[in-house]
């Protein structure tokens, strides 16, 4: 695809708007409205979100991981602290959300400082997860450098015979972290690009809400 190919590429937004009046009283239930809207449109991951971090340079790097936990203290997602995302978020816990949901033209984002989980928390939610996921917790070195896949594969092999069928343990690099919102912003698409932007703001008084120009 050249240049003219990408210059060409647009799409009129029309799927409805965003008033102040459909705003939910928090940020929070806001979010649960709008997913529960993308799980009934049958959306892929719905619950996926962009995760972006800063390194001790000044870096920034992104990627997608799944939403795990919302309530009024913030999103959770799980991941091994020891990969670049968790040292990063220990350095420092200041960080950005994006969920991307493209079928129903809209976006919402996240600004925050992300907050280690307790054990207990992390136990708790490893023990929901499937076999095949925990013993990959204990498998992979995750933004480690690694040989080639044998070399990955061979090390799932190997944790697979320790632990058998029993019961895996937590791996202590591997939790979760909450992400605690200072400003949530709602974005759906209009004609024109004259998108609707609605942010809640924390302040010492509450919630603010305001809009956004697109």
């Amino acid at each position: 695809m050249n240049e003219r190919d990408l210059s060409s590429l647009r799409r009129e937004y029309a799927v409805g708007g965003l008033d102040e009046s459909d705003l939910a009283p928090n940020p929070v239930d806001m979010v649960r409205h709008w997913l529960r809207d993308s799980v009934t449109a049958g959306l892929y991951e719905p619950n996926a979100m962009v995760v972006s971090t800063v390194s001790e340079s000044g870096g920034p790097a992104s990627r997608i991981v799944l939403l795990k936990g919302l309530d009024d203290r913030g999103f959770v997602f799980y991941t091994n602290y020891s990969s670049r995302k968790g040292a990063e978020l220990v350095a420092n816990p200041a960080c950005a959300l994006l969920f991307p949901w493209h079928g129903l033209e809209r976006q919402v984002r996240v600004e925050g400082v992300a907050h280690r989980l307790s054990g207990a928390e992390n136990d708790a939610y490893f023990e929901t997860r499937p076999h095949a996921s925990q013993l990959g917790a204990w498998a992979s070195p995750q933004s480690e450098v690694i040989e080639d896949r044998a070399a990955l594969d061979a090390r799932y092999d190997e944790v697979a015979a320790r632990f058998g069928e029993g019961t895996i343990p937590t791996p202590e690099h591997w939790g979760g972290f909450r992400v605690e919102h200072e400003s949530v912003e709602f974005w759906q698409g209009r004609r024109g690009r004259m998108h609707d932007r609605l942010r809640y703001r924390r302040t010492p008084q509450g919630w603010v809400t305001e809009r956004l120009a697109p």
